[in-house]
């Protein structure tokens, strides 16, 4: 019996104590309550009004939205270590933080290259100039930029494949954006006959440039010679206009090519075939039938 007696003694006295203790924090319980209730309408204040500006910025609806709901947790741990600070209860914020720690550093080293993809892509979406729908250059891929992710950017091939890469390949590496500046240079590398004049040529040339009526107003069409080929003199001319889609560029180079083509069938000036030819003429060469009527003369003169 005076087991039993003194286990309800010692029973009691706890229970007693932890009432009285519960009655003396009651008012810091309640205080801690009223925090974490301001803190969760300060946190949708504050994510609401974060979203508005982050959606000007961003056009990447996962990342804005995974970015917001970041801001939410962080608003409300803190909310969360003052409440229990309130409450006096300083060891178990200290667990609490020691155990974020450890956790951090083991996921950290887990998830390496996710946690530095994810990373990557905030900071491509933010600050990057890649958008949805550029045209970009990274390694061997050219493509229009599809979507930006949490964890790669998706390209869509000219011909139609998705390729996936990864953000930090994007962040580290070097790529070249083609449509940043909406205008895009065509370089046409054409040849010409050995026997035609090199001033007419350049000047029938520019003049079949000009032709197209979309080049890039105050931009010049340049023609430069660059060497002399084994069947031909071969130049290069240069024209700019606007750019936003690769069919801008195909169809600048193809209307360059027939109007230059065309140019040259009408003042008759000759385009070589990338042939070997013996070029017994000033101009153009001769055929192996005129070849051999004159071989055939020239016999006859002798006989």
């Amino acid at each position: 019996m005076n087991y039993i007696e003194n286990a309800y003694n010692i029973i009691s006295e706890k229970i007693g104590n932890w009432i009285e203790t519960a009655i003396a924090m009651l008012p810091n319980f309640i205080v801690a309550i009223v925090v974490i209730v301001l803190f969760y309408a300060i946190s949708r204040i504050v994510v609401a009004v974060f979203s508005k500006t982050l959606f000007k910025v961003s056009r990447n609806i996962a990342v804005n939205k995974l970015i917001s709901s970041l801001a939410r947790i962080i608003i409300m741990t803190v909310g969360l270590f003052v409440a229990l600070g309130i409450l006096e209860l300083e060891k178990t914020v200290t667990s609490l933080l020691a155990g974020v720690g450890i956790m951090g550093l083991a996921v950290g080293f887990a998830f390496k290259d996710a946690i530095s993809n994810f990373l990557s892509g905030i900071y491509i979406t933010l600050k990057s100039t890649i958008n949805v729908g550029d045209i970009i250059e990274f390694g061997d891929q050219f493509g229009t930029v599809k979507s930006i992710g949490l964890r790669a950017v998706k390209i869509t091939t000219l011909q139609g494949q998705e390729v996936v890469v990864p953000n930090r390949l994007i962040f580290e590496d070097v790529y070249t954006h083609y449509t940043i500046n909406q205008e895009r240079r065509i370089d046409l590398n054409v040849g010409v006959s050995y026997g035609e004049d090199l001033s007419s040529v350049e000047n029938l040339t520019l003049e079949a440039i000009q032709k197209i009526d979309y080049l890039k107003k105050g931009k010049p069409v340049d023609l430069y010679y660059l060497e002399f080929g084994n069947s031909s003199i071969n130049f290069v001319v240069r024209y700019w206009v606007d750019f936003y889609k690769q069919t801008d560029y195909l169809k600048a180079l193809s209307d360059g090519i027939k109007n230059i083509k065309s140019t040259y069938d009408e003042n008759d000036v000759t385009i070589p075939f990338p042939i070997r030819t013996l070029d017994f003429g000033i101009k153009g060469g001769k055929t192996l039938s005129e070849m051999d009527v004159k071989i055939d003369q020239f016999s006859k003169g002798n006989e």
